[in-house]
């Protein structure tokens, strides 16, 4: 573990690796109302998630990747189904739970640091010394102590994104919930957050569930690639991604992985146009 020596034991604790969750989706089913008619975003989706295992979701727009990661947040209550975290509803946001979004969402009125900090102040049984010393741990896990004190403005789209991640990891979640989080970033830049995720995965084994249109990045980043189709959003298929770590989003293996999931999808694609769906 990073630089632990000088830190009080409660800083030392809360930075501890700790046992992540497994999760379970069962028969969830999940509507809402448009103007148009009522939109049925999820049908009867089930899938277990097991301990510390990174499970990407990828489909077209509308699918219910989304609607199904607020779901397991707490954000919204599915319509039918039960959602389980180590054999517990969830019913409601929690500590153990943290989502990151596209958007980075920082406040702009923090510093860097500022802003890891804040995740941290509702945290029990930690002294502001304690909170500080966390903070800075994770400044360091994303590459970022240089620029603790930067304002946010001042940061690129992948260092605010780096900023968004420490934020989320600081509490210690069990689960990190990751919605399209470098969807608007350049290419170089996504390149370089794929290695450190990858990283920061194996070194704090957290359960991952990632929500991405980018079949590529699913097959680079996930153990498994949940394919999800639209209207209603459904799981159609599943793909085992068995390859060694760290992974290179251009390398060949990786390019054939993804080469059957997005065959897979021409398919279901044709498949519905046929049936006039």
């Amino acid at each position: 573990m990073r630089r632990l020596a000088a830190r009080s034991s409660s800083a030392s604790q809360e930075l501890e690796v700790i046992a992540p969750s497994k999760l379970a989706i069962d028969n969830v089913s999940k509507s809402f109302q448009s103007a148009s008619g009522t939109v049925l975003a999820l049908d009867h989706v089930s899938l277990q998630v097991d301990e510390g295992e990174f499970v990407c979701l990828v489909g077209a727009s509308g699918c219910g990747k989304t609607t199904l990661l607020n779901i397991i947040a707490g954000l919204e209550k599915p319509d039918s189904g039960n959602v389980l975290a180590d054999g517990k509803p969830i019913t409601s946001p929690g500590r153990d739970r943290l989502v990151m979004f596209q958007e980075p969402a920082l406040f702009p009125w923090l510093d860097v640091f500022g802003n890891v900090l804040f995740g941290l102040k509702l945290k029990p049984n930690l002294t502001n010394k304690d909170r500080r010393d966390v903070a800075k741990y994770y400044l360091e896990l994303v590459g970022l102590t240089r620029f603790e004190r930067a304002n946010i403005h001042e940061l690129s789209g992948g260092m605010k994104q780096r900023v968004a991640l420490a934020r989320a990891l600081a509490p210690n979640p069990r689960v990190l919930l990751m919605d399209e989080p470098f969807a608007a970033l350049d290419a170089l830049t996504r390149e370089q957050l794929y290695g450190d995720l990858q990283r920061i995965w194996e070194e704090r084994k957290k359960t991952i569930v990632f929500v991405t249109h980018n079949v590529r990045e699913a097959a680079c980043l996930g153990e498994r690639v949940l394919l999800f189709s639209p209207h209603p959003g459904r799981i159609q298929e599943e793909f085992a991604v068995d390859l060694p770590r760290p992974r290179d989003i251009n390398s060949v293996d990786l390019a054939g992985y993804a080469t059957k999931i997005i065959r897979s999808l021409r398919k279901f694609s044709e498949e519905r146009r046929e049936d006039g769906r």
